[in-house]
């Protein structure tokens, strides 16, 4: 069923009233790119720079490995970890790239993944399916299987099957919340049943931990369809039980692994953050929030903040779990 909307204008506003499921298009959205977001920024930041990419010579990379067929599409991930023969198994970490849960593509994190690699670390860039692919939950479900595949691809790699870490920026970190609150939950499906998807840690960059709350900006359809509402595939009050769901602070639980927050002067960005540690405080489980006040959003691509960002999440990793 597809979404009939209707966009009204008032003396008082306009808003728009949709009813029905709205359907993924097929057609990539490619609104939000790294080049596109530091022209954006560089107007406010004139100092800014985008962190340097180029692959350090004690890193080894494997690109375009297939991970998962799903009826839409193909998706793959590539793999950096140090260069050499695998001496002993190591930290590894599944990487996902943000975009409103319907652009962006696992390139976004190259940077940073080559630089933890460089330190020690197996870091992975994943494909999943965005809204123009398929609705929540696939989305998760994928990344779900992502970290299942981990498993059972150790071997090959150097994983530390007992040492597996998600971390995401924007929509990924609101996924990466999800996937660590929910490890070997009912509620979403490995496509890989024999390995386990759970995970030991999780980096959560600027994205949001609850749907409905009083400091999230998700959902809002005033002016045109948001991003959340593409994802989830019907508003907010027409099918609030999803948008309940996909918020990490919702499962929190004594099983929750221990999380790191990284966070821009956006304040919206972390909406649940603060309630979702005194849950967490609850069960006596670490947190960490680290947060740049005049950063953008898309601060952890750009210098001056990208080597702290790195160095916030490399500290994490090791004293969690080294």
């Amino acid at each position: 069923m597809k979404s009939f909307c209707l966009f009204i204008t008032l003396i008082f506003g306009s808003f728009v009233f949709c009813y029905g499921q709205i359907t993924p298009t097929g057609i990539p959205d490619t609104t939000f790119t790294l080049i596109s977001s530091f022209q954006h920024e560089q107007k406010n930041h004139p100092e800014i720079v985008i962190s340097d990419s180029t692959m350090p010579t004690n890193v080894t990379a494997f690109r375009n490995v297939l991970y998962l067929t799903t009826p839409e599409k193909k998706l793959y991930l590539d793999v950096y970890r140090p260069a050499g023969k695998p001496e002993k198994v190591l930290t590894t970490v599944l990487m996902i790239h943000g975009g409103g849960w319907r652009s962006g593509n696992r390139s976004h994190n190259n940077t940073l993944a080559r630089q933890l690699a460089a330190r020690g670390f197996v870091a992975v860039t994943a494909d999943y399916r965005l809204s123009t692919d398929a609705l929540y939950p696939a989305a998760v479900n994928d990344l779900k299987t992502a970290v299942s595949w981990l498993r059972e691809n150790a071997g090959k790699y150097g994983v530390d099957t007992n040492k597996i870490a998600v971390l995401g920026f924007s929509a990924g970190g609101q996924l990466a919340a999800l996937i660590g609150t929910t490890n070997d939950n009912n509620i979403y499906k490995s496509a890989i049943r024999n390995h386990s998807s759970s995970v030991q840690a999780i980096v959560d960059i600027d994205g949001t931990l609850a749907f409905i709350h009083p400091e999230s900006g998700e959902g809002d359809d005033s002016r045109s369809t948001s991003a959340a509402t593409y994802w989830f595939g019907y508003p907010k009050n027409q099918k609030p039980e999803l948008w309940h769901q996909a918020g990490a602070l919702n499962h929190v639980s004594s099983q929750t692994p221990p999380i790191l927050f990284l966070n821009s002067s956006v304040a919206r960005m972390h909406a649940g953050r603060d309630d979702m540690i005194k849950k967490m405080n609850a069960f006596n489980i670490y947190t960490e929030v680290h947060s740049f006040p005049e950063a953008p959003h898309t601060f952890m691509f750009f210098d001056p903040w990208f080597k702290p960002t790195l160095n916030y999440i490399d500290d994490f990793l090791k004293r969690i779990l080294l």
